[in-house]
């Protein structure tokens, strides 16, 4: 019994390790830096010099970011500030001072009906940023995407249990569990919530780069915000853009 039970200890430990590595070579096939090399070496020159934004959709400078379509799926763009921040981890995000680039995302919203070339319905829509372990790029990069159809169905489903406080949410989403609480309009708006999870949720702030955010909209027109934290034991690796479809499969019900 003893011999089986580190036989199978070994063979998660062994899996742990797999996965770990498969990261680790995802970021060496794709240079880690590529995305900030876009926006300081390419849109934000050229928008001070043209003004043109290319290859950006969008830059920003007084806000502090761009839009820069990514290169999956039809409508799904990319929100990243002007200024060097790796991610979840980046002390600037609890800062009062940094702009709040959540909500900076969800007013980009309509980059996607832009280029849909017809309305893209908000509950149709949602932005995420992943953990520093389940991204492959180290400038901060917010998905701004549509939501899986699945994730929206139970999102429905138990919002009547959602409250103003960060607690588990009924169900796993997507194979992982997730943190929830409810975010009213204006709290949204004044108040980021990177420093929301990092003051309210015990021990978060001191391992943010642990966990991925995610946002979206509720039918009374108030957010859920989701979090979930790295757990490398059940396939964890806190990448909230698994919340998302990036083929909006919503669009074609």
């Amino acid at each position: 019994m003893l011999r089986r039970r580190r036989t199978i200890v070994f063979f998660i430990l062994f899996l742990v390790v797999a996965v770990v590595c498969g990261v680790s070579l995802q970021k060496h096939f794709h240079h880690p830096d590529a995305l900030w090399r876009i926006v300081n070496e390419q849109c934000v020159p050229h928008q001070r010099n043209s003004p043109n934004p290319e290859p950006c959709t969008k830059v920003d400078l007084l806000s502090g970011f761009v839009l820069l379509k990514d290169i999956n799926g039809p409508l799904q763009y990319l929100l990243l500030p002007t200024a060097k921040m790796n991610g979840m981890e980046s002390p600037e995000l609890l800062q009062a001072k940094t702009a709040n680039f959540l909500w900076l995302a969800w007013q980009q919203r309509n980059v996607m009906s832009v280029r849909r070339g017809a309305h893209v319905p908000d509950d149709v829509v949602s932005i995420t940023i992943n953990s520093a372990i389940g991204r492959s790029q180290n400038q901060l990069h917010i998905h701004i995407s549509c939501l899986r159809t699945d994730v929206r169905d139970q999102i429905n489903q138990y919002a009547y249990s959602v409250s103003t406080d960060w607690q588990p949410f009924p169900v796993s989403l997507a194979g992982n569990q997730y943190i929830a609480r409810k975010v009213t309009a204006a709290e949204f708006s004044q108040r980021s919530p990177f420093i929301m999870l990092a003051t309210q949720v015990p021990q978060a702030r001191e391992h943010m780069g642990r966990y991925s955010l995610a946002m979206a909209q509720l039918a009374d027109g108030e957010w859920i915000a989701l979090a979930t934290e790295r757990n490398l034991l059940r396939f964890n690796l806190a990448s909230a853009e698994q919340l998302q479809d990036h083929d909006c499969g919503l669009l074609k019900k």
